[in-house]
């Protein structure tokens, strides 16, 4: 057993530490590159000299587990390495000789153009072909091809920081190292492969921009034939077959394929009119990407006579390993794809939610009064929910009828122009959104004040709710008492309802869940907009060829202007009815007590249950508690439902993390210190001394974060006004890279 477990440690450490463990321990750096040059052989197979490659790549970036050497330095220390080990390879003439015939057999056995075409590069058609392929490759491990110089390029290059390095070598020890790698005859075959790849990335970039999806969103519209991708063909193929110094042809070609990235510009420009897809968005993505490839294998080809080219390779190399770590990224993945569409959908959300926010007394007032519109309907949406939960019905059923009930009440207050409570943050925060630019103090101060009127908007519609369901519940019961001799509850229902409502119990979590709910069913909302955008739907209903027999052509097209106005609180509300009423049966099935607690709702419940046990159970301590509970119900399911949807639509905007925290703790910061300023209706008095008190606090609050800022990062003076300024995060080389590009 002893000797076992001491066998599997072995065996750990070999895994953990690779080819290393041979030689980690030695300090003398002489030993080490004589065991190491020791174990390649030119007649060994081609697999075997790969990884022996790949042992060479890691004896010069190896670095202990405890260093107090900065990035800079470690990329000293691998330049000192590659230094010593062409040393060392000089002075032992018949081991260079060796390395030598071994390094360019191996070259010269691994073919194809797959280096340049593919690595880093996109090139599944879909997004959910690639999303699945980058999944396959966090699990299985990178198999070494001869015909896929790719595979081990990226095995000998697994860290993003390579890049960075690899472009600090000077000119002499890149020389040396070709010197020793490769030979006129490796050469020229790598000139061709560097043909081949553009001439592949050429032809992936044509199929996509005369695809229909393309040409369709293309202004002005062009016939096929004039397009700039089919232009590009023909001056590609010139190119290639002439001379490649060829000034002329040359400038034709960059010309091009700067005019063909500038249509994926005007292709996200008219995505508003047609709608997003994530499939469209990937495929411009991808093509953004093979055009700026073909760019830098240009710049490689077309290195002028007397010029060593050895800076543009060294561009062209870092950039494969940039691209091909962030291509790795799952979560890269999904956020490029996903952004734009996250940020089309906030913006058709703040389209929709426009219209809820109070941004005087007569917005107080109108929303207040569509909130008590709303708490009249949803009064007889809880005495009909009670009235379900007696019939005893098996649970499915009864999720669906009371998803049905909610689906019903919830699209006559929208037609009878009325407002849900805790429904408008989900709605309305990503209009807050919408009007962020940069966040500078000018605009952390409107953030603050747009925040303020959107809170008090919801503050306004959860009164009018109160306001109409308490009183309306209780009217409902009263008719049924006198017109029925019937209470809603029985006395044990009663008692179980007030209970359930207590704030000393689950409630919060119930009420933050339906928070969560309730941001789910905006998202929904986006969706459909976009959906509808996107299939052109409009379009399709008003030239119905039966729609318009039928209705008439004006009535046909009235009719399609109506559900483009209203599909997206449609889907909202089927949407949020169908979640409400069945999350309960989905936690149910997993064993899991929850349940959702909506404030209006619960306010009718617990109206119900008073009137059935008496206005007596006022003075009782639980019927307080379950006042709390319904008062934390309106607090928590507004908070969540409005940093959901508030994150997502900073999100969506290409903020920095950093910010969007600077945001959110601004707005915290106000609601503690003034917390009027988010329920009662601005006074007009007090506007311009609100504007000013913020302009004094923003200023101290930027001044604190750009000191702690500056103290994070030493060195980096007004690193957070230049992110400020930046407004986004880009996935862009390392800096070293970008400096030379």
């Amino acid at each position: 057993m002893k000797y076992l477990f001491f066998k599997m440690l072995v065996v750990w450490r070999r895994m953990r530490h690779g080819m290393q463990a041979r030689y980690i321990d030695r300090h003398d750096v002489g030993r080490q590159l004589e065991v190491l040059m020791g174990r390649i052989d030119p007649g060994a197979s081609w697999h075997e000299r790969a990884n022996w490659m790949i042992d060479v790549a890691e004896w010069l970036r190896h670095r202990p587990a405890v260093s107090l050497l900065d990035r800079q330095a470690w990329h000293q220390v691998r330049r000192q390495r590659l230094e010593i080990l062409l040393d060392w390879l000089d002075q032992h003439r018949d081991v260079r000789r060796t390395v030598q015939n071994a390094l360019q057999k191996t070259l010269r056995e691994a073919t194809g153009p797959e280096l340049f075409s593919t690595t880093g590069l996109p090139h599944e058609p879909g997004f959910f072909g690639e999303l699945a392929e980058r999944l396959a490759r966090m699990v299985l491990p990178r198999h070494l091809s001869p015909t896929d110089l790719s595979s081990l390029f990226t095995a000998m290059f697994p860290d993003p920081d390579d890049a960075a390095w690899l472009l600090e070598l000077d000119n002499e020890l890149l020389a040396r190292l070709w010197k020793l790698m490769a030979d006129d005859g490796i050469s020229h075959m790598y000139w061709q492969q560097i043909e081949e790849a553009i001439t592949y990335l050429t032809t992936t970039v044509i199929a996509d921009g005369i695809s229909p999806a393309f040409r369709q969103r293309l202004e002005p519209k062009t016939p096929m034939r004039a397009t700039p991708f089919l232009a590009l063909r023909r001056e590609m193929e010139s190119w290639l077959r002439a001379n490649p110094y060829d000034q002329g042809a040359l400038r034709s070609v960059r010309m091009l394929v700067a005019v063909c990235h500038a249509q994926t510009d005007r292709i996200y420009a008219h995505l508003d009119e047609y709608g997003v897809s994530v499939s469209l968005v990937y495929r411009v993505e991808r093509m953004r990407a093979h055009l700026q490839r073909i760019g830098r294998l240009i710049d490689v080809r077309a290195t002028a006579p007397g010029e060593t080219g050895a800076g543009r390779v060294q561009l062209l190399l870092a950039d494969l390993i940039s691209a091909h770590h962030n291509r790795g990224s799952v979560r890269g993945l999904m956020r490029r794809s996903f952004a734009l569409l996250a940020r089309k959908m906030v913006e058709r959300n703040a389209d929709h939610g426009e219209h809820t926010i109070a941004r005087d007394r007569a917005g107080y007032a109108k929303v207040l009064k569509g909130g008590l519109l709303g708490g009249v309907v949803i009064a007889g949406t809880a005495l009909l929910k009670i009235t379900l939960a007696k019939l005893g019905m098996v649970h499915f059923f009864e999720g669906a009828a009371a998803s049905l009930n909610y689906a019903v009440s919830f699209l006559l207050i929208a037609a009878v122009g009325g407002v849900l409570a805790t429904r408008q943050p989900a709605v309305t925060a990503p209009a807050l959104a919408s009007r962020m630019g940069e966040l500078d103090a000018e605009g952390m101060r409107d953030l603050q004040a747009e925040s303020g009127r959107l809170l008090r908007s919801q503050s306004a519609g959860i009164f009018g709710n109160l306001l109409t369901v308490i009183p309306m519940t209780a009217a409902l019961c009263a008719l049924g008492w006198f017109g029925f001799g019937a209470m809603p509850m029985t006395a044990e229902q009663a008692r179980g309802a007030i209970a359930s409502l207590s704030l000393v119990g689950p409630t919060p979590l119930y009420a933050a869940l339906t928070g969560l709910l309730l941001w789910l069913a905006s998202l929904a909302s986006g969706f459909a907009d976009n959906w509808f955008a996107l299939r052109r739907v409009r379009e399709v209903v008003s030239n119905h060829r039966r729609l318009v027999h039928g209705l008439g052509a004006k009535r046909a097209e009235r009719c399609a202007a109506w559900l483009e106005r209203n599909v997206a609180t449609i889907a909202g509300s089927l949407t949020l009815a169908l979640l409400l009423g069945m999350a309960p049966v989905l936690a149910a099935f997993f064993s899991l007590p929850l349940d959702i607690r909506q404030v209006t709702l619960a306010a009718g419940t617990l109206a119900a249950a008073v009137f059935s046990l008496g206005w007596q159970t006022l003075a009782t301590p639980e019927f307080w508690l379950a006042a709390g509970g319904v008062a934390i119900t309106a607090l928590l399911s507004v908070a969540v439902a409005f940093a959901c949807a508030l994150g997502l639509a900073l999100r969506s905007r290409d903020l920095p993390r950093r910010m969007r925290r600077f945001a959110m703790r601004a707005v915290l910061r106000r609601f503690v210190v003034a917390p009027g300023f988010f329920i009662l209706p601005e006074r007009a008095d007090a506007a311009a001394q609100d504007d000013a008190d913020d302009e004094d606090e923003e200023d101290d609050d930027g001044a604190d974060e750009r000191r702690g800022d500056s103290a994070e990062h030493p060195g980096e003076p007004g690193a957070y006004a230049a992110g400020v300024r930046a407004g986004h995060e880009r996935e862009a080389l390392p800096e070293a890279l970008r400096r030379h590009a």
